[in-house]
């Protein structure tokens, strides 16, 4: 049972012998003041800057008894007008800490939790260099996480003097206030606000937020496998995964309509296994300075694809999908802007007429999802038409684009909607799916999240990575991103096999391909990309070997489809951080590179260049069998296997009834 403990004005909530929460007069929980903030956006990177005004220590706490709880009312000093007023609310396995209005000059709050020698933490949305966020400070605000996200870099240097696009570790389209304690508990900040989790302090976890939250929630479970069901249950879970994603790769193909076709023969020649084709360039293409770019304006004209619809129908004859591409912003200089203008769908600005963002030599107009003008305009003249065309899906990018000098319909503060509005736009083409009655049949993918778009979408990807194997930006990271938006309440995650960004001289390898290829064999859909300069970079068909080890690694997603849906019937994120199951082995709190694809199947893929061997960390209390020689492994030690090209590291835990599946699924390639 949880416990609430009063000592005078002090107290402590305590859940199985560990300390939740903690105020004393010397060392208060809670903190408030002002200060003055300092937002540019340029493209989806943000700078942020604070002017703090006041910082005052709340050491004084009234505790009142309330029906179901407590009241707590905080001071800086006894007699002091109250400056932040809350009510605690404790149940079986939760507490809920709702702030109420108190003081209005106060926008900004800390808090200060409890920590433990040994502690690990996981979670905060979508991460990407680290798995045990402890040791850390991160900012939750969805933005570009940036090229290269490594500050002592070469290539993540040269974007930051292109408009400071480096980024840093802690960024990613996804955060989300919420982390997972290895003691067994849960901490969530109900907010939309700019916020920092500071896991540095040996003793504390430091809490700051730019607004006084809705509330704060702390949830507790018996195990770790309760608890995160306990909190995917918090968020809400997506409609599930359509069954054709299971039949294969998906090609992503991006040079108009000739190409796809010639490319998709290709691919059915080599028996490649096929779910569709991703076409991102559906509605057209403009060049630039930075190369050929889509061009935003959400309709289909001819063009590149002048039979789209005769193409589409052709590959539901063969039992194939088609899937598109949209973002929420639209070309200043297309056909659809003047109507959502005119309809009051796009965000305004300062002065009152449509805010165009730059995206050098050409400008869009933002998607207002504020109020229900923009939702509605979007879905009837852009979603609805994709769909009524035969569209069975397509990349939902962006949404976390929001400037901060943007004026939403609705009249709110921007930089509390900045982080609402991936999950509106989640919301959105959800929407459009459940209007058209595809729901569980076409699919959507997206980027950017916060919290409640679990409840909508139902696969994430991982975004923009180099097409490498570096450690903060290339292949390596995808695994991270899979595990902590997992434990995030996400239970579905890929990524562009190969990666996407090739700037200043970078270039994708066939090496970089396959393994990329290999991991997202693991994952909940293998779909490819060409990249962002595709006519630079290395392409499968580009070579007969590399070809026909995307069709050996297809044979493999495709084959593993009974144990995966056997694996997330339990609620369970499909690719899980080995501590989930292995509570016992400490060792595992860090590992950010190996994932259980469900409960019985370990992956350590291979992110390295020239790998010949890989060394995997066994997790302890099970016997492990090495999936392609069939050799057995105690637990609890790391184990070095050959790793040659089509047999990434994986091991079977032997005693788990779904490894019967998994060894099928081998002996079937």
């Amino acid at each position: 049972m949880i416990t609430f403990a009063r000592h005078g004005t002090d107290f402590t909530v305590v859940w199985r012998g560990g300390v939740l929460l903690r105020h004393t007069a010397e060392r208060p929980c809670f903190a408030a003041g002002s200060g003055q903030p300092k937002i540019a956006a340029r493209r989806g990177n943000f700078t942020i800057e604070d002017r703090l005004e006041r910082r005052v220590l709340l050491a004084e706490i009234e505790i009142a008894e309330r029906p179901g709880g407590w009241r707590l009312t905080a001071r800086a000093r006894a007699g002091d007008a109250p400056t932040l007023r809350a009510e605690m609310t404790i149940g079986d396995d939760s507490v809920f800490l709702r702030f109420l209005p108190a003081d209005p000059t106060v926008n900004r709050l800390w808090l200060r939790l409890p920590a433990e020698p040994g502690e690990a933490v996981w979670g905060g949305g979508e991460q990407f260099s680290y798995f045990d966020l402890r040791g850390r400070r991160y900012r939750l605000w969805a933005s570009e996480p940036g090229v290269g996200r490594d500050k002592t870099s070469l290539i993540t240097r040269a974007a930051d003097l292109e408009g400071g696009a480096g980024g840093d570790y802690d960024l990613t389209y996804c955060p989300q206030p919420t982390f997972l304690s290895s003691r067994g508990h849960a901490v969530h900040v109900s907010t939309t606000a700019y916020a920092a989790f500071d896991f540095r302090a040996p003793d504390h976890h430091a809490i700051e937020l730019w607004a006084v939250p809705e509330a704060v929630i702390f949830l507790v479970a018996n195990d770790r496998v309760a608890l995160v069901r306990r909190v995917a249950e918090e968020f809400g879970r997506p409609p599930p995964l359509p069954r054709w994603v299971d039949q294969g790769v998906v090609l992503g193909l991006k040079r108009g309509e000739a190409h796809a076709r010639e490319k998709l023969a290709i691919a059915e020649a080599a028996e490649v296994p096929l779910a569709g084709l991703w076409c991102e360039d559906w509605a057209g293409v403009r060049q630039t300075g930075l190369g050929t770019r889509l061009f935003w304006d959400w309709k289909w004209k001819g063009g590149r694809y002048p039979g789209l619809d005769r193409l589409i129908s052709e590959l539901r004859a063969k039992g194939l999908r088609f899937l598109g591409y949209v973002n929420p912003h639209l070309a200043g200089d297309g056909s659809l802007f003047p109507d959502a203008e005119r309809a009051g769908a796009l965000v305004r600005d300062a002065a009152g007429g449509t805010l165009l963002i730059d995206f050098g030599e050409f400008s869009a107009g933002f998607l207002d999802l504020s109020t229900a003008a923009g939702g509605e305009w979007f879905r009837e003249h852009v979603l609805a038409p994709m769909l009524a065309l035969g569209f069975d899906g397509w990349m939902a990018d962006f949404g976390e684009y929001l400037p901060p000098e943007a004026r939403p319909g609705d009249g709110a503060d921007p930089l509390l909607e900045h982080n609402a509005w991936p999950a509106r736009w989640a919301a959105l083409n959800h929407a459009a799916l459940a209007a058209a009655g595809r729901e569980g049949d076409a699919l959507f993918f997206m980027r950017a999240g916060y919290s409640g778009a679990q409840r909508h979408c139902s696969l994430l990807w991982a975004g923009d990575q180099c097409v490498d194997f570096s450690r903060h930006d290339g292949l390596e990271t995808t695994i991270t991103a899979a595990l902590s938006s997992g434990l995030s309440g996400y239970p579905y995650h890929h990524s562009d096999i190969g990666g996407y960004t090739s700037l200043f001289g970078l270039r994708r390898t066939p090496e970089v391909f396959m393994r990329w290829a290999e991991f997202a064999a693991f994952t909940a859909m293998m779909r490819t990309h060409e990249g962002n300069r595709p006519t630079e970079n290395f392409q499968w068909w580009e070579d007969a070997g590399v070809t026909r080890h995307l069709a050996r690694m297809g044979r493999l997603f495709r084959a593993l489809a009974p144990y995966r849906r056997s694996a997330v019937e339990d609620g369970l994120p499909l690719l899980r951080p080995p501590a989930l199951h292995f509570p016992n082995d400490p060792a595992l709190h860090a590992l950010h590179d190996h994932a259980m694809l469900g409960p019985a199947l370990l992956v350590a893929p291979v992110h390295a260049a020239g790998a010949g061997e890989w060394r995997a960390r066994l997790p302890s209390g099970s016997a492990w069998e090495h999936l392609w020689s069939g050799q057995t492994f105690a637990g609890g030690q790391s184990a070095v296997v050959p790793a040659p090209l089509g047999e990434p590291p994986a091991f079977l835990r032997a005693e788990d009834p779904g490894a019967a599946l998994i060894r099928a699924a081998r002996d079937g390639l």
